[in-house]
C-alpha cells in the first residue's frame, strides 16, 4: 500500500472557469481573428493534447474572454462532462471548461489529466441532471484525489506519457498514409490526370472508356438490422456489431461498442457481411464510410457494399467518401435527420474508371490501406495496455519499473 495524500484539486494548483462574457455569445463580430477558442466538443474529439478548433476569437473576442497559456490542463463541464486534454497551444476557451495551472512544486499537470481520466466515468455519473448534465466547480473542488510526492508523479506521468506519445505518432502517421491515398485517388479521378491521360479520349467531360455505374452495380447491398435486444443471449462475443460512431474517424471499423454472440450472429443470417466490404451510414449522420475487417454485421443505419471485385476497395472508398452531400440531399425527409432507405443508396451514381485503372490504383494504395491498419491494431493495443495500467499505476499498486517493462514490449516495430 501507499502513502498517498489525498487533496483537492485547488491544493495541486490554480482552478478557474473560463471565460467568454459577451451576450449574445454567436454575436459574429466575436470571431473570425488569430486566436484559437476551445469549446468542449474540441476537448471531447483531442487524444490527450487539444490542437485542434473549429473557432477563432477577433481582437474583440479576446477582450471579453481570457486567453490560456499552452500546458492547461483543461477540464469540461457542461454538455460533454468531464473530458481532459492539455493545451497544446494558446487557447481561449467558455466557463463551460475549466482551466487547471499545477503549482510546479506540488503537481504534474499529466498526473492529473490521468487522474481525471481514471475518475471520469463517476464525474459523469454525479453530474446527470434532469435537463442538462451539469459538473460545476463547486462539485469538483470536494473532490478528494491522490497524489504522492512531485518526483513520483513525474516518473509515473512519463509512462504513461510514453503511450500517448506513441498514439500520436500512430495517428500523424495514419493521416498522412490517409491524406497521401486520397491524393492520388483526386489526381487520378477528380483532376483527371491520371497515367497517360494525354493520350485518353473525353467525351462529355470522361474518358471514353469510363461508364456512369450505380452503387449497385459495384456489389450486394445490405440494409444492417439490430438483433432483438430482449435476447441477451444474442450479444457479448466475437461478432462486431457496428454502429455510425465506430465508424467516426476510422478508415476501418476495426473496434466496436457492441458486439454479438453466435447466437445472435446467426439470428439473422441475410444481414451477415464479410471482411472488406464498405459500410456507409445513411440515416442520422450520413455519409460516414468505413471498411470492415471481420465477418460483422450493423445496425439499421447503415447500407453496406459486398464488392464483385476486391480490387475496387479503395477506389470505392474514396468514391463514397464523396457522396456525403448526395446522400444528405437524397436522405432529406424534411426533418432534421437524414434517412436514406437501401432503394435510393443502391441508385446513387458513380463515374467507373476502366477496370485497368482501378486496379493500378489499388496497386499503388493497398500497402498504404494495410499500413493503416496494422498502425490502428497497434492503437488498440496500445490503449488497451495504458488503460490496463493506469489504475495500478496511479494507485500506487503497480510500480514503475514493472510498467516500463510493458511499455518496451509495445514499441517494437509493426
Amino acid at each position: 500500500m501507499n502513502n498517498w495524500d489525498e487533496v483537492k484539486l485547488d491544493e495541486l494548483g490554480i482552478v478557474a472557469r473560463g471565460k467568454s462574457k459577451h451576450r449574445p455569445r454567436n454575436a459574429p463580430e466575436l470571431y473570425g481573428g488569430k486566436y484559437p477558442f476551445i469549446q468542449t466538443g474540441d476537448i471531447k474529439g483531442a487524444e490527450y493534447y487539444v490542437n485542434k478548433y473549429s473557432q477563432t476569437y477577433s481582437e474583440k473576442g479576446l477582450a471579453q474572454s481570457k486567453l490560456w497559456n499552452k500546458g492547461t490542463l483543461c477540464i469540461t463541464i457542461a454538455a460533454n462532462i468531464a473530458e481532459t486534454a492539455i493545451l497544446g497551444i494558446d487557447a481561449c476557451f467558455p466557463d463551460s471548461i475549466i482551466g487547471f495551472i499545477p503549482y510546479p512544486k506540488k503537481a504534474d499537470v499529466r498526473f492529473v489529466k490521468y487522474q481525471f481520466d481514471l475518475i471520469k466515468k463517476h464525474l459523469q455519473s454525479i453530474s446527470q441532471g434532469t435537463t442538462q448534465d451539469n459538473l460545476s466547480q463547486g462539485k469538483l473542488l470536494r473532490f478528494d484525489f491522490k497524489a504522492p510526492l512531485i518526483l513520483e508523479q513525474l516518473r509515473i506521468a512519463d509512462i504513461l506519457i510514453g503511450y500517448d506519445e506513441l498514439i500520436e505518432t500512430n495517428n500523424r502517421r495514419i493521416a498522412i498514409l490517409e491524406q497521401t491515398a486520397e491524393q492520388i485517388y483526386k489526381e487520378w479521378f477528380v483532376r483527371m490526370r491520371f497515367p497517360d491521360y494525354e493520350n485518353a479520349v473525353f467525351e462529355k467531360g470522361i474518358p471514353t472508356d469510363w461508364e456512369i455505374k450505380t452503387i449497385k452495380d459495384f456489389g450486394k447491398v445490405v440494409t444492417g438490422k439490430t438483433p432483438s435486444t430482449s435476447e441477451s443471449r444474442y450479444y457479448g462475443g466475437k461478432y462486431p456489431f457496428i454502429k455510425t460512431p465506430d465508424m467516426h474517424g476510422n478508415i476501418f471499423a476495426l473496434q466496436t461498442e457492441e458486439t454479438l454472440s453466435e447466437d445472435g450472429f446467426n439470428s439473422q443470417k441475410s444481414q451477415k457481411l464479410p471482411a472488406n466490404s464498405i459500410s456507409v451510414s445513411c440515416i442520422g449522420t450520413g455519409g460516414v464510410v468505413a471498411i470492415t475487417t471481420t465477418e460483422c454485421m450493423t445496425n439499421q443505419q447503415i447500407n453496406t457494399i459486398i464488392l464483385k471485385d476486391k480490387k475496387a476497395l479503395e477506389f470505392l472508398y474514396f468514391a463514397c467518401n464523396g457522396l456525403k452531400t448526395m446522400i444528405e440531399m437524397f436522405g432529406s425527409t424534411g426533418a432534421t435527420m437524414t434517412n436514406l432507405s437501401k432503394g435510393k443508396f443502391e441508385k446513387l451514381k458513380l463515374i467507373k474508371p476502366s477496370n485497368d485503372l482501378i486496379e493500378d490504383f489499388s496497386k499503388i494504395t493497398k500497402s498504404m490501406f494495410s499500413q493503416i491498419r496494422n498502425l490502428m491494431v497497434q492503437q488498440v493495443n496500445l490503449k488497451q495496455t495504458r488503460d490496463l495500467l493506469l489504475p495500478r499505476l496511479i494507485s500506487g499498486k503497480l510500480t514503475v519499473k514493472e510498467a516500463e517493462k510493458e511499455l518496451d514490449n509495445l514499441t517494437q516495430p509493426i
